[in-house]
């Protein structure tokens, strides 16, 4: 009587943001390569400088929090509870110019690393809802 149920395929839902740009080699290259860009870019240097040396775990951080926004594996909430990002942050000093220090390097990032031009699109538009959400002062 429920034959055709057991026998129907079922399409996978959609692909997590994750999974589309290669699941954790690729988001942690994402991450890393942001770090990157931040020390070596002369435009990002006040941004870098609002950052503990060595970066190693904010590396790290950076990479576990980009996989469970991209719906992959929920690490840094794992580790840290919820990201409260706005909250974190709020000790440091962020303003439109650190907001564009901060975009300059995530969108060479994406630039460099995201193939896929509606995926890309849509990565620009998330970074910058989350960095101008990040904004503490005038």
């Amino acid at each position: 009587m429920f034959q055709f149920l057991r026998n129907k395929k079922t399409s996978p839902g959609p692909q997590s943001i994750y999974d589309q740009l290669g699941g954790e080699t690729a988001v942690r290259a994402m991450a890393e390569r942001f770090y990157d860009v931040m020390e070596t870019h002369p435009q990002a240097k006040e941004l870098l400088a609002l950052h503990p040396q060595p970066m190693d775990l904010i590396r790290q951080k950076f990479f576990e929090f980009l996989s469970g926004w991209f719906g992959g594996p929920p690490l840094f909430e794992e580790k840290y509870g919820h990201p409260r990002l706005r909250a974190r942050h709020l000790p440091f000093t962020i303003d439109t110019r650190m907001r564009d220090q901060w975009l300059l390097c995530m969108y060479q990032v994406l630039d460099e690393q995201v193939t896929d031009p509606l995926l890309k699109i849509q990565l620009r538009q998330r970074f910058t809802q989350l960095a101008h959400h990040m904004i503490n002062t005038d």
